[in-house]
C-alpha cells in the first residue's frame, strides 16, 4: 500500500468521533465499525510492507549464493583442468612423473573442497528461495486482507450515506474476511 494508512486511520477516528456527537445510534455503529476497519487495513498492509522487503531481501541474497556457486563451480572446472593437465604431462615424462602425478593429486583434493563449497551455496540459495516464497506468499494475502478491508470501509460509507443496514452488514462480512485472511496468513 503506498497511502499513509496512519493518517486515514486518524481520518477514520475524527469521522467516528464526529458521528458520536450526532447521537444517531446507526450512524455511531457504522462508525466503529469504520475505524476497526481501518485498524485492519492499516496492520495488514504495514505487514504487506514487510513481506514484501523480506522478499527482496531473500531474494537478493540467494542470487549471491547462485553467483558464489558459479564461482565454486567455475574453480572446479579450472581445477580439472589442471589436474588433467598434470596427469597427462606426468604421462609423457619420466623425469617429472612423480612431482607431476603429486600436483594432479593435489588439485584433485583442491576440486573436493571447492565441489562442497559450490553445493552448499546451492542449497543455501534453495533455502533462501524457499523462504522468499514463503513470504511472497504472505505478501499475497495480506495485500487481500488489506483491499478487502478498504472495500468494506467504502461499503461502510455507503451504509452511512444511504442509512442501509444491508451495506453495513456487508461490510462487517468483509471485515471478518479480511481479519480471517490477516490472521489465517500467519497461522498456516
Amino acid at each position: 500500500m503506498t497511502d499513509n494508512a496512519p493518517l486515514r486511520a486518524h481520518e477514520h477516528r475524527e469521522h467516528a468521533e464526529h458521528a458520536a456527537k450526532e447521537k444517531d445510534m446507526f450512524i455511531s455503529l457504522v462508525s466503529i465499525t469504520i475505524a476497526i476497519l481501518a485498524v485492519i487495513a492499516s496492520v495488514a498492509g504495514s505487514l504487506e510492507m514487510i513481506e514484501v522487503s523480506q522478499v527482496i531481501t531473500l531474494s537478493s541474497e540467494a542470487v549471491l549464493r547462485q553467483d558464489q556457486a558459479t564461482d565454486a563451480w567455475s574453480q572446479y572446472q579450472a581445477n580439472s583442468i589442471k589436474k588433467h593437465v598434470y596427469d597427462a604431462a606426468a604421462r609423457m615424462s619420466s623425469n617429472a612423473a612423480s612431482s607431476l602425478s603429486a600436483l594432479a593429486r593435489s588439485q584433485g583434493a583442491k576440486q573436493a573442497e571447492v565441489r562442497q563449497r559450490a553445493l552448499l551455496a546451492e542449497a543455501e540459495r534453495d533455502h533462501l528461495m524457499a523462504e522468499s516464497g514463503r513470504h511472497e506468499v504472505n505478501h499475497r494475502w495480506l495485500a487481500a486482507a488489506a483491499s478487502i478491508a478498504e472495500i468494506a470501509i467504502a461499503i461502510s460509507t455507503v451504509a452511512i450515506i444511504t442509512r442501509r443496514k444491508s451495506f453495513w452488514l456487508a461490510a462487517i462480512g468483509l471485515g471478518i474476511i479480511s481479519l480471517s485472511l490477516l490472521t489465517g496468513t500467519y497461522l498456516v
